[in-house]
């Protein structure tokens, strides 16, 4: 806890955070107090949060698998359930031989691969993402990987065709009619781009499974993160590109994988 902080009550913080309509008002108390170097700047982000803001783009930081990733302001925030998806990948490439090469696509902050090097100790780790201001974020979380800006598959360097062992990717797939149900924290302070599938949410999908054979190394795997009304169309369109199909699922994360396999 900060040292100004102990003349500044956790109840009365947690009480503005409460009739705010932050469930967790406690919890975020606390982390703003520590999270706070002066008065002012507590005063600051308890007024962003009061407003709205995602907890993660008022303190900066998102935890996840266990690790502190930046979150900039504007940028899809990590969400638990995906940490599903950085399991089943690493147990999938430890299957691989020596260091892995990976590939987080629609990469947002790079949360995904660098849990994903985290836990597998060595990877050569690439990433890619449209938006630049999530393309600046993941350079600060991935300083030991390249990251590149542009649309998909488009910007990666040739050399890399044919090598990715594991091609993990998040995209946006809630259908567009549905953005309007989302909590207002990510529908007013995430970027479209990163939450809108178009009109079944599995435009952007379809896209990164279509080209996922080309850049994948024989045997290499592909894991899609959808939801669980959305996996029998996805494996569909999986296996439609050649690779071998199946979904898994986390009951515990309320989470579901589509994987794809290009045979050797």
């Amino acid at each position: 806890m900060s040292v100004f902080s102990s003349s500044v009550s956790a109840a009365s913080v947690a009480a503005r955070l409460r009739a705010a309509g932050c469930v967790f008002a406690e919890d975020e108390a606390r982390l703003l107090l520590s999270s706070a170097h002066t008065a002012a700047e507590l005063e600051a982000m308890i007024g962003h949060r009061v407003a709205g803001e995602p907890l993660e783009h008022v303190v900066g930081w998102a935890e996840f698998c266990g690790l502190r990733v930046a979150v900039d302001p504007g940028v899809f925030v990590p969400r638990p359930r995906t940490e599903f998806l950085v399991q089943r990948a690493a147990a999938l490439a430890r299957e691989a031989a020596g260091a892995p090469v990976v590939l987080d696509m629609c990469c947002g902050t790079g949360a995904m691969g660098l849990a994903l090097a985290a836990r597998l100790g060595r990877a050569e780790l690439h990433a890619a993402d449209l938006d630049p201001v999530a393309v600046r974020c993941a350079r600060r979380n991935l300083p030991a990987g390249r990251v590149y800006e542009g649309d998909l598959y488009d910007p990666l360097p040739a050399s890399l065709r044919g090598l990715v062992e594991i091609l993990i990717a998040s995209p946006p797939y809630v259908p567009s009619q549905s953005i309007g149900l989302l909590p207002p924290e990510a529908r007013l302070h995430e970027p479209r781009l990163a939450l809108d599938g178009g009109g079944d949410g599995l435009d952007v999908v379809r896209r990164v499974i279509a080209g996922a054979s080309e850049w994948l190394a024989p045997g290499g795997h592909l894991l899609v993160e959808t939801s669980e009304r959305q996996a029998e169309a996805t494996v569909r369109a999986v296996a439609e590109a050649g690779l071998v199909a199946r979904a898994e699922v986390s009951d515990e994360r309320d989470a579901t994988a589509v994987i794809g396999t290009r045979t050797s």
